[in-house]
């Protein structure tokens, strides 16, 4: 790939479909980067002693998309260096091991790679309008996130 063709991107993504590691990580390969950082964020079998079956996640989607901007945003300003960004999410069912998030980052060097990646997870959990739903054996329930601002702002 020629370096000048290389510039900057942001890939956002919202499925229903399952997600794919290596396609995630296809995206953000460049030839001036030595990090690519990876976050996959997986369906667990189990919740405070209960057995998960699957989750639910439902967004409002034009939202969810601008506050995933945003945050593309924002770690190009904290890490300059940082080349290529991408942030899929699934939507609808995830069943137990599948991937319910996965966020990239190339950067030329691992600090700031690894660094961004953690600022989008922690960002992404805390402002974009994404929900999830635990389907337990005999049971659910509708989760918010310890980090989301607008469940803190009424504590």
């Amino acid at each position: 790939m020629d370096e000048r063709e290389d510039v900057p991107k942001d890939f956002i993504k919202l499925k229903s479909e399952k997600l794919s590691v290596d396609e995630v990580s296809e995206l953000v390969i460049s030839p001036c980067c030595g990090a690519v950082s990876l976050f996959i964020g997986t369906t667990r079998n189990n919740f405070e002693g209960k057995k998960v079956i699957r989750l639910e996640y439902e967004a409002y989607t034009s939202m969810a998309e601008m506050e995933i901007k945003k945050i593309c945003r924002d770690v190009r300003q904290k890490w300059p260096s940082v080349k290529h960004i991408a942030m899929h999410h699934r939507l609808g069912v995830v069943p137990v091991t599948e991937a319910s998030v996965i966020i990239a980052v190339s950067s030329p060097h691992r600090a700031e790679s690894l660094e961004a990646v953690t600022h989008c997870i922690n960002t992404l959990k805390a402002f974009v309008p994404i929900w999830k739903k635990e389907i337990y054996e005999d049971e659910y329930s509708w989760k918010e996130n310890k980090e989301c601002f607008w469940t803190n702002s009424e504590k």
